[in-house]
Order: C-alpha cells, then sequence, then structure tokens
C-alpha cells in the first residue's frame, strides 16, 4: 500500500471531526466578542452595576478564558456564584451582553437604528404624546424608503394608523386616504418581496442539498417550480429588493441547470445593482459578498481568465475596508470566499504546487473562525483542498482530504458525496492500490447509482477502470484514447459532462494519453486562450 497519512494534517482532523465545543449559547457569544466589544461591556456594566450585575462580570470572566465549555471546570472558578444560581446568572449575562451590543452596534446597522426610532415614536405614543411620535414616524419613513426597508415602513405605518384612529390629529379624512393607499402599496410590495426571497432562498438549497441537476426529470422540476412560484409581475419591478432576490432566483435556476452563461450574466446582474446603488453594499454587505463570490464562481465555470483576476482583485479590495474587517460575519465571510476563489485559480490554472502553498495558512483561519463555519463550506474546502492536492501528484494527501467527505454522516451535498468517492477511487488508481481498485470501483459504483449521480462519463470511467486492471501497459494507451475520445465527444451535452463541474476527467485523461502531468495540460490551455484573446 501506497498511502499513507501526513502528520501536517493532524490538527485539522481535530477541527472536523471534534465535537462542537461551542454548544452552550451563553459561551458562543462570549467567545464570539472582539476586544472592543469586551471592553464596552465592561464599560457598560459598570455606568448601572448592583450586586446581581458584579456576578455577571464574574461569570463573564470566567466563560472569557474557558477554552472549550466545562461545567464542572467553570463552577470551580466561580467563587460568588453556586450551582443553583447559575441559570439565572447566565440568563442575566446574556441579556445584559446583547444589551451591550445593540447600544455598540446601533450606528452601524440601518435596522438596529430603524428599530430605535420605533421604539422612541412608541414610547412618546404611550405618554400621550401624538405629535412628537408622528413626527419620530415621519423621519423614520423617509430612512427606511431610502435603503429600501419596506418591512419596516408596515410596523410603522400600523402605528400611524393607530393613532390617527384613537386621537384625531390632523385632517382626518386627507389622513385616512394616504394612509389607507400608503399600506396597500406597501402590503403588495412585500408579498412579491416575500414570493420573490422565498423562490431564490429555496432554489438555493435545492442545490445545496442535491448540487447541479442530474437528468432531465431534475430540470423539469426545476422548470416547473420556477414558473408556479414565480410573481406574475416580477420582470416588472423595478425596486432595489425585487431586483436581488429575481437575480438571485435566476442565478441558481441557472447554475441548477449547468446553463453556466445565464449563471454568469444574472450573477453579474446581482453584483451591478449594488455599483448602481453603492449606498445598498453597506445596507446589504452580506448580499454583495455573496454576489462577488458568485460571479467569480461563474467565471471559474466559463474560463474567465481575465475577468476571473479583476473580480478577485476587486473583491480583495473590498475586504480590506472597515465595513468587512470590522464587522466578525462579513470578515469571516469574505476570508471563505477568497480563499475558495483563489484555490479555484490555481485549479484553473494548473498550478497546484503553488495552490497546496495556501493550505497551512487556510487551515489556521479554519480553526480560528471554527465557530462561523458551517459544516457546507467545511465540506467544499475539504473537497477543493483534495483537488489541488490531485492535481499535484500528491495522491495520499489528496485521499486524506477526500476521507473527511466519505466519513461524514450529513444530507448535504449528495453531489460532492459522490464526485468526493470518484476522486478517491482515481487517486487510488494512481497510486497503483490496485488490490483495493476493484472492492472500491463496485462500492463507489453502487453510492452513485443509488444517489443517481450515475452519467455516460461516469459509466465509461468505471469501463476503463475495469479494463485496465487486466490489460498490458501497451494496450492501456489504446484504451485511454479510446476513453478520451469518447467523452470529448460528450462535452456538448449538459446532463452528460455533469462530471466535469466537479472533475476535470478530461484533462487527467489526456495527461494520460500525451504523458504529461495534469498541470502541464491545463496550463497549456491557458496559454491557449491568451492567445486567442490577444488574435
Amino acid at each position: 500500500m501506497h498511502h499513507k497519512n501526513r502528520t501536517g494534517i493532524g490538527f485539522y482532523k481535530k477541527l472536523v471531526f471534534m465535537p462542537n465545543r461551542f454548544t452552550d449559547t451563553l459561551f458562543q457569544l462570549v467567545r464570539s466578542l472582539e476586544k472592543a466589544e469586551k471592553r464596552h461591556f465592561k464599560l457598560y456594566i459598570k455606568r448601572s452595576s448592583g450586586n446581581e450585575d458584579l456576578k455577571i462580570v464574574e461569570l463573564f470572566d470566567a466563560l472569557d478564558k474557558l477554552e472549550e465549555y466545562d461545567e464542572t471546570v467553570l463552577l470551580k472558578k466561580l467563587k460568588s456564584i453556586k450551582k443553583p444560581q447559575l441559570s439565572n446568572v447566565k440568563v442575566h449575562l446574556y441579556k445584559q451582553l446583547l444589551a451591550s451590543l445593540r447600544l455598540l452596534k446601533s450606528t452601524d446597522s440601518i435596522d438596529l437604528q430603524l428599530n430605535e426610532q420605533f421604539d422612541y415614536a412608541h414610547i412618546l405614543y404611550k405618554k400621550g404624546l401624538f405629535s412628537q411620535s408622528l413626527k419620530i414616524l415621519d423621519k423614520a419613513k423617509e430612512t427606511a424608503k431610502a435603503n429600501h426597508k419596506v418591512n419596516f415602513l408596515l410596523q410603522a405605518i400600523a402605528l400611524e394608523k393607530r393613532i390617527e384612529t384613537l386621537h384625531i390629529s390632523r385632517a382626518m379624512q386627507t389622513r385616512a386616504e394616504q394612509l389607507s393607499a400608503e399600506i396597500n402599496e406597501v402590503n403588495h410590495q412585500i408579498d412579491i418581496l416575500a414570493r420573490l426571497s422565498n423562490l431564490a432562498m429555496l432554489l438555493y438549497s435545492w442545490f445545496i442539498k442535491n448540487g447541479h441537476a442530474r437528468n432531465e426529470k431534475d430540470e423539469e422540476g426545476v422548470k416547473a417550480y420556477l414558473k408556479e412560484h414565480l410573481p406574475k409581475d416580477a420582470l416588472e419591478q423595478d425596486g432595489f429588493y425585487e431586483k436581488l432576490y429575481l437575480y438571485q432566483s435566476y442565478t441558481w435556476y441557472a447554475f441548477i441547470r449547468q446553463d453556466f452563461l445565464m449563471y454568469y450574466r444574472y450573477a453579474q446582474k446581482w453584483v451591478d445593482i449594488f455599483d448602481e446603488k453603492p449606498l445598498m453594499i453597506r445596507v446589504e454587505t452580506g448580499h454583495y459578498i455573496k454576489g462577488l463570490h458568485t460571479l467569480l464562481n461563474a467565471h471559474f465555470d466559463l474560463r474567465n481568465y481575465q475577468k476571473f483576476d479583476d473580480t478577485l482583485k476587486k473583491f480583495e479590495k473590498f475586504a480590506q475596508t472597515d465595513r468587512v474587517r470590522l464587522h466578525d460575519n462579513f470578515r469571516t465571510q469574505a476570508f471563505v470566499y477568497i480563499y475558495s476563489a483563489k484555490i479555484n485559480q490555481h485549479n484553473m490554472l494548473g498550478t497546484f504546487k503553488e495552490g497546496v502553498k495556501l493550505v497551512p495558512h487556510l487551515l489556521e483561519q479554519l480553526k480560528e473562525n471554527e465557530l462561523f463555519i458551517d459544516e457546507h463550506r467545511i465540506m467544499v474546502f475539504n473537497y477543493k483542498i483534495a483537488s489541488m492536492y490531485f492535481g499535484s501528484g500528491d495522491f495520499a494527501t489528496c485521499i486524506d482530504y477526500l476521507q473527511k467527505i466519505i466519513n461524514e454522516n450529513t444530507e448535504v451535498r449528495n453531489d460532492l458525496q459522490s464526485y468526493s468517492r470518484l476522486m478517491h477511487l482515481m487517486a487510488h488508481y494512481e497510486l497503483g492500490n490496485f488490490e483495493l481498485m476493484e472492492y472500491l470501483t463496485k462500492s463507489v459504483y453502487r453510492f452513485m447509482s443509488k444517489k443517481e449521480n450515475l452519467t455516460v462519463v461516469e459509466e465509461e470511467m468505471f469501463k476503463f477502470l475495469r479494463k485496465s486492471f487486466h490489460i498490458s501497459r501497451a494496450k492501456l494507451q489504446q484504451e485511454l484514447e479510446n476513453f478520451l475520445e469518447k467523452i470529448k465527444g460528450l462535452e456538448k451535452n449538459r446532463f452528460e459532462t455533469r462530471a466535469f463541474a466537479y472533475l476535470d476527467i478530461i484533462s487527467w485523461v489526456e495527461g494520460k494519453v500525451y504523458r504529461k502531468s495534469m498541470a502541464e495540460i491545463l496550463q497549456e490551455k491557458y496559454k491557449e486562450s491568451r492567445k486567442r484573446i490577444y488574435k
């Protein structure tokens, strides 16, 4: 057996397979705090300190020093809190932390600012100061309209109606008609937004579970779903959020169907609406970051080498802004997507040996941010890293990363689970582990068949592998050439070439036929594309 474990991967295995150390919600919150947030909390508590508050500071300090949550260890560190009291003190600390964060973050969030204004208006209403309440609501509504916050308008108008109905404060007839028209318009807008955002979310969740459409049945199902759930007047809507959710819906629809040109066009539209309204980049930073990531994926799928590079540079520049750097979620999101893009770029250019140099730093960052990174993202990284090691010729390490996916008990990404097994099979083939091949080939074939992930390309791959066990080296060359001819003939069929979206099987076989490394084949393809652009 040529397969051996790599010592450098040990701590990452702990990261992936270790039981969740952050199961306690309060401990999760404390661990997520930045230094500035911790400092602000201490100052916030000092301003309103009482005996109970001194206990929550003691609990906070003890939790902050723990590496993982263990109640027995925690109680030993707490001098003034006994076990029967712990539950209540934890609840109090959790509420105070959220109150402190709300105060600190309110200037950074339009939603928090609007909710704060609504709270003030409601307090003034309760005090009987109706004119003051209406004045605050008017200003808040202007801010909401400028930032396309339609849902806020609904609650603001509802409070206005209550004031106008119970306490006649202005020209009643005119005001009633105006409010009625406003609420009808907002309700219509909310209905459209709800249906479009639901459509975008459900199409994306379909992809997360299944990957690309496996066959015509899958495609027809997705087409019917879009037709049934797309609002009739969706294409005529010109609001920011209506366009955003419409473009997202078509982006995922195209991606599922492997219509990569349509995928690129709608990903570009997604990013363009932010560039047209730069104010919304701050309001919906997460959607903008996701849009850049999606556009990079589209350039990768189409092998738009230069546009990929330009978009990556734009993304990296944006990631250095305070808006991203000073926000936990955006910083983590940007890091994950930029590193994903860098790996894709190395896989696209064939610069695998350069790419694997990114892995140690990537693993450190994943370890540091594990609280914020979901299992799906970890799975995607494992697959991409395995692809780089496969391309670099380090098949043993490739297998190590694929095992992380194969050993996971999850319903996420049936497609990646299938193609991880296929790449795992190819890596053992490269290592010459022929005593394993017959068993593995049957096992992978059964798994992919069960998940309905078998296309003609995979069928041809399995036929080739079975034959290769029993033929001479001279005949193997002819079999490779026949295999290459068959799969190249299938390149135009989207369903049959589903495999190419996950594994560059053609470049791998070309390397075998022309006696070159996979890296050399990909680098030659890149140079050819540069020549075509130049001409």
